[in-house]
C-alpha cells in the first residue's frame, strides 16, 4: 500500500529542474545495494531525460551503514556539482547530515534526501537551510489535512506525548487501513463470514481509498502496487523551529509508470503514457 522508488526518484528530479532549470551537473550517494541502485539509476535516468546534455560528476555508493562518508564527502565537494541525489535512511542519513553540514556539501550543492524527512525530528538544527526533503510521498509534514490525518496525529501525539509522526509511520497507518477496509469487503461478500486471506487479498487489488497521506491508489502491479502524489520542500530554520517551505506537489500520474509498463522503459521514453 506504500508507493515505490520510481516515485521518489522521478519527483526528485522534477523538484529540483523546478528549483535549477539551468543545471547542468549531477552527482550522487546512495548505498550501495538494492535501494540505493535503483534510487539512483531512476533518478539518473530521469534527469538525463529532463536534461539530455546533463553531466554526471560522481556516483558514490558506500556500502550499507557504512557509518563513515569523509572520503565520499570529499569527492562529492571537488564534484561541484548543481545537485546531489542522496536516497540515504536511518544512520547513514544522519551520518551524511552530520558530517556534510559542517564541510559545507548542502550549501555548496542543491542536495536531495529523498528519505530525509525523519531526520528533521531529531536534527532540525543541523540539517543546512535549502537542503531539499522528501517523505516518500505525501507523509509527515506533507500530508493532507483530512479527517484521516486528523484522527491519526491526535492519537499518535496523545499516545507518544506530543511527538510527530515520521513518513514510515503514515505508512504503515495507511497499510492497517487498507487491510481493514479490504477484510470488511471481504467479509460483506461472504455474507458477514469471516473471510479466508485469499479473499481479503482479492478484496485489496485494485482498491482506491483515502487514508492519513491522501489518496491510495493499488494501480499498479495488477492492482497489488499502489501509487500515489509525491511531494518535495526545502529546510528553513528558524526561531528554534526547522520547518519546510517551498513546497511542490507532483500527482500521482506524473510521478508513477502507468499499469503494465516497467518504470525504467517509461523513463527512458520521456514519461509518455
Amino acid at each position: 500500500t506504500s508507493p515505490t522508488a520510481t516515485m521518489d526518484s522521478v519527483g526528485a528530479a522534477l523538484y529540483v529542474k523546478d528549483l535549477r532549470p539551468n543545471l547542468k551537473a549531477i552527482a550522487g550517494i546512495n548505498q550501495n545495494y538494492a535501494w540505493g541502485q535503483d534510487s539512483w539509476g531512476d533518478f539518473e535516468a530521469a534527469m538525463k531525460v529532463l536534461v539530455p546534455q546533463l553531466e554526471v560528476k560522481t556516483s558514490q555508493m558506500p556500502k550499507l551503514f557504512a557509518g563513515q562518508y569523509n572520503a565520499e564527502i570529499s569527492a562529492l565537494l571537488s564534484a561541484n556539482a548543481d545537485v546531489i541525489h542522496s536516497s540515504f535512511w536511518d544512520g547513514d542519513l544522519e551520518a551524511l547530515i552530520l558530517q556534510g553540514g559542517p564541510r559545507g556539501l548542502m550549501k555548496k550543492s542543491i542536495t536531495i534526501l529523498t528519505a530525509g524527512e525523519t531526520a528533521m525530528h531529531k536534527l532540525g538544527a543541523q540539517i543546512p537551510d535549502g537542503t531539499v526533503l522528501g517523505a516518500r510521498g505525501p507523509f509527515g509534514p506533507f500530508a493532507p489535512n483530512n479527517r484521516y490525518n486528523q484522527w491519526f496525529l491526535k492519537g499518535f501525539q496523545a499516545k507518544f506525548k506530543g511527538d510527530q509522526p515520521n513518513y514510515a509511520s503514515y505508512q504503515m497507518a495507511q497499510a492497517i487501513l487498507g487491510v481493514k477496509l479490504a477484510w470488511e469487503k471481504a467479509q460483506a461478500a461472504n455474507g458477514g463470514r469471516k473471510p479466508t486471506n485469499e479473499q481479503v487479498c482479492a478484496a485489496l487489488e485494485n482498491m482506491t481509498y483515502e487514508g492519513p497521506g491522501g489518496t491510495v491508489k493499488l494501480a499498479n502491479g495488477i492492482g497489488h502496487q499502489a501509487v500515489m502524489e509525491t511531494v518535495y520542500g526545502q529546510t528553513q530554520y528558524a526561531n528554534g523551529r526547522l520547518s519546510i517551505v517551498n513546497v511542490k506537489r507532483y500527482p500521482a500520474d506524473k510521478v508513477n509508470p502507468p499499469a503494465g509498463m516497467k518504470a525504467a522503459d517509461w523513463i527512458k521514453g520521456a514519461f509518455k503514457k
